[in-house]
């Protein structure tokens, strides 16, 4: 295809996503699902799972094969500007006694799922057709584990966001986690990657530049960000351009290294100064990216995604030998981790519910894994299964803690009333 034929099928294909994301976001509300759930099983519907299997020349006709790399790279713009602000919204709160615990939650996290994941490999390597052609058994568990380690921290922030948890004792420690969670989980799998092309090159680029990455942000990231917020002469248009040009460029860097653009932009709103230019940045960059942008890197996913594999039995019950490794692996240890840390019941709780899902990144993990050949259809298929169940019963369960707090509280006030009488 030309770029002239392929610009009008662009146009199209957004607006039937933008149109049926919208549609099933409305169905999925009634029953107190966030947007960003509605727009993930939008994006699997409109690919090979349902409209695929119905209308398959309607399917090839909105998505040909040579639209797939634009839809990709335009959602890539939603992701770095959404994770720009969820990092400007983290940076405004302030938790005391967050760091401890914040790493003791990541490591359980982290360490839980991955054991939980590559064994479960291990036991089912000669039951499963989960390996790709010419990887090792090795590698296959490896990339398991990390990828059922991994937690949706743009999800994460964006359903904190949406449900006004923003602030809270336990959105900011799940922010916090997820996000040390996620940078681990990164560069696990680069190790992963590196194991199964053969060189060392690759892990240790994405460990150096993580570091390097860092310590140009701790020294000058705040300079910088505030010399283009405050500097006289320059107008909005000016900050929003410049803001924009720096995100791209760490954007760049961050994927470069391996670490991807989400974590670079998401530091970049870190280290924005808090006063009335930023504000206006983020409000005028935001709403657009989220709404337009990102829903484009849910179908790209959703397009490679078929659930008619799952019509095998060994396939679908380790689908569900998976989905409950990674609930007791995350959402469990996570929990615990945070009692051990001395958090309240209804905050470890609900840092359990928001760690457990990992819709996104695992979106992003699964691409990359599938574009360097080691992972299957099969297996791509099951791992968005788990992150489509694991991100569902995060509102779901949200709720559930909230009403088993009210309840707790109704009757504590009515055990008052009947002691005072």
């Amino acid at each position: 295809m030309t770029p002239t034929q392929l610009a009008p099928r662009f146009f199209i294909a957004v607006a039937v996503i933008l149109i049926f994301c919208k549609a099933v976001a409305w169905l999925l509300g009634k029953v107190g699902q966030p947007a960003v759930v509605s727009e993930m099983l939008a994006g699997v519907l409109l690919g090979p799972s349902l409209l695929g299997l119905v209308l398959p020349d309607v399917k090839d006709a909105l998505f040909p094969t040579a639209l797939l790399p634009v839809l990709y790279v335009v959602g890539q713009v939603g992701l770095v500007l959404f994770m720009f602000q969820a990092g400007y919204a983290f940076s405004a709160h302030r938790v005391t006694g967050l760091a401890g615990t914040a790493g003791l939650v990541s490591l359980a996290g982290v360490t839980a799922p991955l054991v939980l994941g590559v064994g479960l490999v291990l036991l089912t390597a000669d039951a499963v057709p989960m390996r790709a052609e010419g990887t090792s058994i090795g590698v296959s568990a490896a990339f398991v584990g990390v990828a059922l380690a991994i937690t949706a921290f743009p999800m994460l922030a964006r359903i904190i966001t949406e449900r006004g948890h923003a602030g809270t004792r336990h959105g900011t420690l799940s922010l916090a986690s997820g996000a040390i969670d996620d940078m681990v989980a990164w560069i696990m799998l680069a190790v992963v990657l590196a194991f199964a092309s053969g060189r060392a090159g690759p892990a240790v680029v994405t460990a150096g530049g993580a570091v390097l990455f860092g310590l140009v942000l701790w020294l000058g990231g705040r300079r910088v960000t505030t010399a283009l917020m405050t500097r006289p002469g320059l107008n909005d248009s000016a900050r929003v351009l410049g803001t924009v040009a720096l995100l791209f460029l760490v954007a760049w860097y961050t994927d470069e290294i391996g670490l991807y653009a989400v974590f670079g932009a998401f530091a970049v709103g870190v280290v924005m100064p808090h006063n009335a230019n930023t504000d206006r940045v983020v409000d005028t960059l935001t709403p657009v990216a989220a709404t337009v942008f990102l829903p484009l890197f849910f179908t790209y996913s959703g397009l490679r995604t078929e659930f008619g594999l799952l019509g095998s039995p060994p396939v679908l019950l380790f689908a569900a030998a998976c989905v409950t490794a990674v609930i007791v692996g995350k959402f469990g240890a996570c929990w615990a981790a945070a009692r051990l840390r001395g958090e309240s019941q209804g905050v470890a709780l609900r840092v359990g519910a928001l760690m457990n899902a990992r819709g996104l990144m695992q979106l992003i993990a699964l691409n990359v894994g599938l574009e360097a050949g080691i992972v299957n259809a099969s297996l791509f298929t099951v791992l968005v299964l788990v992150a489509l169940v694991t991100t569902m019963m995060t509102t779901p369960l949200l709720s559930w803690i909230e009403h088993r707090e009210a309840r707790r509280g109704d009757d504590v006030r009515s055990r008052t009333l009947a002691a005072v009488k």
